[in-house]
């Protein structure tokens, strides 16, 4: 019996393989933060090695990702971190948007929230374990950009709309 399961559970993951999600890795810079906003080469490389692979249109997979069904718990991992935040789509979205991005960012990152524990568990993705020297280079970094929008725009422009119940 036991050795029935295991040929069964064998096939079922050979079978799997065969159904892999899109990756994400169309890279189109077009909207990206950089277009608008400064970011220094120590920011751009932080956000590369700590950020991007979740929340941009280019992630770095590791061999895992071609492994069923790690890959899928991946992809879903990618499609909900560009859902609450894409650097790379970021300057489409309307300038309060914007704003309040980067007050999420601050806030995320203060709480040790971002990057994810699961992304860095087990000694996985090492450059993306951010020291508290990285967390308030980043932290300074939204802060000024959140300064910029500040002199630039009207105050009522950088306020989020309420809501509609």
């Amino acid at each position: 019996m036991l050795k029935k399961v295991l040929i069964g559970l064998g096939i079922v993951l050979i079978i799997i393989q065969f159904f892999r999600p899109e990756k994400n890795e169309s890279n189109d810079l077009t909207y990206d933060v950089s277009t608008k906003y400064q970011v220094p080469d120590d920011i751009s490389h932080l956000l590369q090695v700590s950020c991007n692979d979740c929340h941009s249109n280019k992630t770095e997979y590791p061999w895992y990702a071609n492994v069923q069904p790690v890959a899928w718990w991946l992809n879903d991992h990618v499609v909900d971190g560009k859902r609450h935040l894409n650097f790379s789509t970021f300057t489409k979205m309307p300038i309060a948007v914007q704003n309040h991005k980067f007050e999420e960012t601050i806030e995320m990152v203060e709480e040790k929230e971002m990057p994810l524990p699961s992304y860095t568990n087990f000694g996985l993705h090492k450059e993306a374990d951010l020291s508290e020297d990285q967390r308030q280079k980043i932290i300074v970094w939204a802060k000024d950009q959140m300064n910029y929008l500040k002199d630039n725009y009207p105050a009522d422009s950088l306020v989020m709309p309420k809501r509609k119940n």
